[in-house]
């Protein structure tokens, strides 16, 4: 309940309260690490299948692990949360990531890797819908550019993954990880201090709302109910197979470059890094494309966009692959806090629950469904799985029937 008067206090007056970018900055930043930390583990797939010989299934299980609490369960903690404000729950579920890395650098067996990786969920799952109420809070009426710095914090420890694995992970190998508790540790000591500041807007817009009696209500039709119903659906579903095709990249393609074009580990980061580098950059660029633009054409575009794109990119040449895949990297994530910015709106009021069917629920189903795409890489090979994974964005054609932003201005948020 606490929460729900967090945001509807938020929502109006959303155009008097100051921007306080200090805090976004922080917990950008605190996004970064704990994605950076989260992204270890795809990153550390060459290495556990040399030390422990690991098959394409197996590694697709451990990914199904870690999204499995890492996402999947984020509506839940998302739905306690409206209902109950938990900003200490931030620095406790990095101190669980803290225990799953350390376990991951010493784990001798798979079991104790799946187990390590689901510690490192649970504190992903606990943090990313606190994460982005607490950027919804101090967004001011900025709403689309801090959800652009905070979800770009995100991105940007995604696309380090590359890069721990060819500079830590290839020279140290598994132990190489313990590094990353360090991580987890700066995390921790930054979200006390975003705890604190949370628990102080609590009381002081409790307070507020207490003084104000009650906030009026819009009611909205029951047909209007329905629209926003079928489109939050869609929605979700597009953004699942934008996170399937992410996770079949992310996963895959490594081993596809390194099969196809004879090239080393490390040499395929290389492609995975401007993937999700270019990614995180056209993350921080689609809310103000779509300020200008509108949100649903950004999102129309961040699939349709790179459907011709991805389709070519098993066929090109080695050097060819390094601006196509670029470009892909770019138009396809610019739609990420577009995304969760056009559910809030369409939603408004429930930020924990909304946060976590968009950037946890529809997210994880993606990287679970990777899962699939391991069993597939070991069924029909490697190079067949790619060509499926490279045909998902096609389904963006499913983008044309969500509501456009006027008729969400005119029917939720007037």
């Amino acid at each position: 309940m606490q929460a729900q008067v967090l945001d509807q206090t938020k929502t109006s007056s959303k155009n008097e309260s100051k921007t306080l970018y200090h805090i976004l900055f922080i917990i950008g930043f605190v996004h970064l690490l704990n994605d950076a930390i989260q992204a270890l583990v795809p990153a550390m797939f060459p290495i556990l299948q040399q030390s422990m010989g690991l098959t394409f299934t197996q590694l697709g299980m451990i990914a199904f692990a870690l999204n499995l609490t890492a996402s999947v369960i984020q509506p839940v903690v998302g739905t306690y949360t409206d209902r109950k404000a938990s900003p200490y729950a931030l620095p406790i579920g990095l101190t669980f990531t803290l225990c799953g890395v350390f376990g991951l650098a010493f784990a001798p067996s798979f079991s104790i890797v799946i187990v390590s990786v689901i510690f490192i969920g649970i504190g992903s799952a606990t943090f990313h819908p606190e994460g982005s109420r607490v950027a919804y809070m101090a967004a001011g009426g900025r709403r689309g550019l801090a959800q652009s710095i905070y979800q770009v914090g995100g991105n940007s420890g995604q696309a380090l993954a590359p890069l721990i694995t060819a500079l830590v992970l290839v020279p140290l190998g598994q132990f190489g990880s313990i590094w990353f508790t360090l991580v987890a540790a700066i995390a921790i000591a930054l979200l006390i201090y975003i705890a604190k500041w949370y628990s102080a807007e609590i009381t002081k817009r409790v307070k507020s709302f207490s003084q104000n009696k009650k906030l009026p209500q819009k009611n909205i039709p029951i047909t209007t109910r329905k629209i926003v119903s079928l489109a939050m659906i869609l929605l979700i579903f597009l953004v699942f197979a934008r996170s399937l095709f992410h996770a079949g990249l992310t996963n895959f393609y490594a081993f596809f470059a390194i099969e196809t074009y004879g090239i080393s580990i490390q040499q395929a980061q290389i492609y995975l890094f401007l993937f999700l580098a270019f990614g995180a950059i056209g993350t921080f660029a689609g809310g103000p494309l779509a300020d200008r633009f509108g949100k649903k054409t950004i999102l129309m575009i961040s699939m349709l966009g790179s459907a011709p794109l991805s389709l070519l990119l098993p066929h090109v040449t080695p050097i060819v692959a390094f601006p196509l895949i670029s470009i892909i990297g770019f138009i396809i994530l610019s739609s990420f806090s577009v995304a969760v910015v056009y559910a809030q709106e369409l939603v408004p009021g429930r930020i924990g629950l909304v946060s976590g069917l968009i950037v946890g629920l529809a997210f994880g189903m993606g990287a679970i469904g990777s899962v699939m795409l391991g069993i597939l890489a070991d069924v029909i090979g490697l190079n067949n799985t790619i060509f499926i994974t490279v045909a998902i964005p096609i389904v963006g054609f499913c983008s044309f029937f969500l509501p456009n932003d006027q008729w969400i201005n005119e029917h939720i948020q007037s």
